[in-house]
């Protein structure tokens, strides 16, 4: 185990979330919280689905976009500034800043969606720390943090959009 490992895993530890998970349905769902990657060409897609079914089921969500692009001068974010983890806000080992787990544990949501990969750190670390009492995501991360795993079928990777769909579909049969 290499020195920044060791760092990673010790914040896991410390700084995970301790609030029990289960499976929910809908109805009992009233804030909730979504990662995406704005480096995925769904992104805009996905972000858009996500606003959707958030005002279709009455439910108060908040996206945070991970965007670890090289933004130039000339170039400009395309998202808040608020919500949107950049790679200045990582410290040396990936852990998100201070300010930004604040604002999540701000947000209080009951349900937790992260379109992201599990090989980035930063996302694993975010799905964690949440306290969110129903956690989703798209690949299983350490010992069990999601309730629900919509995985990539066998002969492609799905795109952030085409996840959520899934999610959506299976949330919806939860009773």
């Amino acid at each position: 185990m290499n020195f920044k490992e060791y760092f990673r895993r010790q914040a896991l530890r410390k700084r995970g979330s301790t609030v029990p998970t289960c499976i929910m349905p809908a109805e009992k769902i009233s804030t909730a919280v979504a990662l995406i990657d704005v480096e995925e060409p769904s992104y805009d897609e996905c972000k858009t689905a996500l606003m959707s079914y958030f005002r279709e089921n009455k439910i108060k969500g908040e996206i945070f976009f991970f965007d670890f692009r090289r933004i130039t001068s000339d170039e400009r974010l395309i998202t808040s500034i608020t919500n949107t983890v950049l790679r200045k806000d990582l410290n040396w080992f990936g852990m998100p800043s201070d300010e930004k787990l604040a604002i999540l544990d701000n947000l209080k949501p009951d349900l937790f969606i992260s379109l992201l990969r599990s090989d980035n750190f930063a996302a694993r670390f975010t799905a964690k720390y949440c306290k969110a009492r129903f956690k989703v995501g798209r690949e299983q991360i350490d010992r069990n943090v999601f309730d629900l795993v919509v995985s990539d079928p066998s002969d492609r990777k799905l795109t952030q959009a085409e996840a959520f769909e899934a999610i959506k579909g299976i949330i919806s049969k939860i009773k």
